[in-house]
């Protein structure tokens, strides 16, 4: 009898798990590429522009958590043209310098915030709107429902416990975890967000200067610009702090370091003088999976790097070790467990991309799918 019991048990517990399995995943709009999003934007004048010469500086309003207050952040308009990337006096894999096409696009004036990140990435916006607190419009239920990260197995170690303070940078998250705030942010404004790419990012840090670093090529003079081993050995530091670079742009050295989109390769640099890279930025070889999220690039060093590691040129590489204690099974492909020194800021292209083009920037649904499938809670 006993033993029929514990069957009978089994297969009850089976079946319950094979209906976790079978949840129909595909109508989430995970699965629909951001270019949908774009028609109708929440209204703002500032953001719109049609051309470089119309762009200016813009506030974007995010409804937050808590009723009646909102959460904002500052957009830069980074005029387009030519620069050469990369140093000839650097590492190995910032050489062959190469010059560099980059059409005009804002940038986020600091890096995104936890008061900014959490409205998605701890569910906080979703939760207060279904508990009644907040109201919404269709576009942000459509926000609401995207695939968004699982609870970090410990916040206060992924923040240098700065988390739910004001104006501290989000941190220790994957470049997926980013990559999704970036699809949510272009869902809830109907403006097109992204991360930058390398060639993006160094030209908008470099700002016209073709130094080592954007004030020059003293190392001595960091600590005017940014929170760096040297003076921030315990952890990051609240944003904009320093003084900014000529564009206008906080912290893009140190603090913590930032993902950009392309996948490492040490003779990238020598590929985009070639011609052999066919994009405007180094796309992954293979899909990204569950199992393969490091390679990545992040820019500008952070308060983990020496002065050295916080230069314009400087590829910041990601590594198994990033992630070496999550305990999750399979581990998580929203948090880096050990890398509390890596965040992000957010680009807009003045140019929205196509369908076919977005697709290259925005984060692969596939690994969100198995992931559930090997995670299911």
């Amino acid at each position: 009898m006993t033993k029929r019991i514990v069957i009978v048990s089994m297969i009850l517990v089976l079946s319950v798990f094979s209906m976790t399995f079978a949840q129909d995943l595909t109508k989430n709009p995970a699965n629909l590429v951001g270019t949908e999003w774009l028609s109708d934007p929440v209204a703002n004048p500032d953001a719109e522009a049609t051309t470089e010469s119309e762009m200016k500086a813009y506030e974007e309003t995010l409804q937050s958590n808590i009723p009646d207050e909102t959460v904002k952040f500052k957009m830069i308009p980074i005029p387009g043209g030519k620069f050469v990337m990369g140093s000839k006096n650097g590492e190995k894999d910032e050489t062959p310098p190469v010059e560099m096409t980059i059409e005009p696009f804002w940038m986020e004036e600091h890096e995104v915030t936890w008061s900014e990140f959490q409205l998605f990435g701890l569910l906080l916006l979703a939760k207060a709107r279904s508990e009644g607190k907040v109201s919404g419009t269709d576009r942000d239920a459509i926000a609401d429902a995207l695939a968004a990260p699982t609870a970090p197995y410990n916040i206060g170690a992924i923040s240098y416990n700065q988390s739910s303070k004001v104006g501290y940078p989000a941190s220790g998250l994957t470049r997926y975890a980013a990559q999704m705030y970036c699809k949510w942010l272009t869902a809830i404004t109907g403006r097109y967000y992204r991360l930058p790419t390398e060639a993006e990012w160094e030209y908008a840090c470099r700002a016209g200067s073709e130094t080592e670093y954007y004030f020059g090529d003293d190392p001595a003079e960091l600590e005017k610009y940014a929170w760096f081993l040297d003076n921030c050995p315990d952890g990051y530091n609240k944003i904009m702090q320093k003084e900014p670079n000529a564009w206008g742009l906080y912290d893009m050295y140190g603090n913590v370091c930032e993902w950009v989109m392309d996948q490492y390769d040490k003779k990238a640099y020598k590929d985009f003088q070639d011609g052999k890279v066919k994009g405007p930025f180094v796309t992954p070889k293979k899909p990204i999976s569950v199992y393969k999220m490091f390679d990545e690039v992040a820019r500008g060093g952070s308060c983990f790097h020496e002065a050295k590691d916080c230069r314009s040129a400087k590829r910041i590489v990601s590594t198994k070790e990033w992630k070496a204690q999550d305990p999750q099974f399979p581990q998580s492909i929203w948090w880096m467990t050990e890398a509390p020194y890596v965040g992000f800021r957010v680009v807009r292209p003045l140019n929205p991309p196509t369908a076919e083009e977005a697709q290259l920037y925005e984060p692969d649904v596939k690994v969100w799918l198995k992931y559930k499938e090997l995670n299911p809670r």
